[in-house]
């Protein structure tokens, strides 16, 4: 049995919201927790395929860098509202929209005059603004479905002169955290729990994601492992959900990773700003990089500094 690598259910999914939940995955051998935790965060922020607009053509503007009659907002700024629409697309083909607004007023993603192939998921998103009573506003849209990140010098490569390239974030996944903590089955006690959580913008699910996340990481392996077989072990989910009974237990050993927040002795601003925002452990920190800690809201260059210091001052 100890020369055997646990297979994981999938024990408990909690939906936050329609674009929110919350995957808790057990037994895990020991250490997987975080390997499978960040492969698959990393797959869901990067690979998952979504819809972009990815070029665009105002009825008589020539480039981005002008206004555009009778609307409040110039092409920059409207180039940045279109950013902002999601799409679900059904087909892999690359769809032509078209905006045609008349009048003062609004001009929201409702108005894009989409088919049967393309869904609107944010129509309250605005595009612009008419000040004119007499102004027109005709944008033709370009959206495709892609995965990742494409830039705009990308984009001017396969775009037809007379468009306007925008960089585009196809991915639909906006956030995602995960959590380890140990587990026990029987008298298994160095097991991982791993607990991911998935925000996406709503044109796909977050249970969609993560099952697209999973299984584009079992073709990558699959791939590499030839014929090669390993042996597994099936535990019983039921032992592993009378694990609250027994609680953590005296056997259970304890890591430095699992020392909360509050024992590092940091300032009280930089330690309520991480718990805030749910961070209790230093494995917590560790799922982060920098960059995303220093996004964190009321968490900055300074506070990642002392963080970073503290960790080095107990040789982590």
């Amino acid at each position: 049995m100890a020369n055997t690598i646990n297979i994981p259910s999938l024990v408990k999914v909690t939906e936050h919201s329609s674009t929110s939940a919350t995957f808790t995955i057990e037994p895990l051998h020991s250490g997987y927790g975080m390997t499978l935790g960040n492969s698959l965060r990393r797959v869901l922020l990067s690979s998952i395929s979504g819809a972009a607009i990815t070029s665009f053509k105002i009825e008589g503007v020539s480039h981005e860098f002008t206004d555009v009659s009778g609307v409040k907002e110039d092409v920059v700024d409207i180039m940045r509202n279109l950013k902002g629409i999601r799409f679900r697309v059904y087909g892999s083909e690359i769809q032509t929209l078209r905006i045609s607004k008349s009048g003062q007023g609004v001009v929201t993603a409702k108005d894009i005059a989409a088919n049967a192939d393309v869904e609107v998921v944010n129509p309250n998103a605005v595009v612009a603004t008419i000040d004119d009573s007499k102004g027109k506003l005709v944008i033709d849209l370009t959206v495709e479905i892609g995965r990742g990140y494409r830039t705009i010098e990308e984009q001017t490569a396969k775009k037809s002169s007379d468009m306007i390239a925008l960089d585009a974030i196809f991915s639909p996944v906006l956030r995602v955290r995960y959590k380890v903590e140990n587990t026990r089955v029987g008298q298994a006690t160095d097991l991982d729990k791993l607990s991911i959580t998935i925000d996406t913008d709503g044109s796909i699910t977050p249970q969609d994601a993560f099952e697209e996340a999973a299984a584009i990481l079992v073709n990558q392996y699959t791939a590499l492992a030839g014929k090669t077989r390993v042996e597994t072990n099936e535990i019983s989910t039921n032992e592993s959900e009378n694990n609250d009974q027994y609680g953590k237990g005296s056997q259970e050993e304890v890591t430095p990773l699992d020392t909360p927040i509050e024992d590092l002795n940091l300032t009280a601003r930089t330690t309520n700003a991480l718990i805030n925002n749910d961070i209790h452990t230093i494995r917590d920190l560790f799922s982060l990089n920098d960059a995303e800690l220093k996004d964190l809201k009321g968490f900055g260059s300074k506070a990642l500094d002392e963080v970073k210091d503290k960790l080095a001052e107990l040789e982590l």
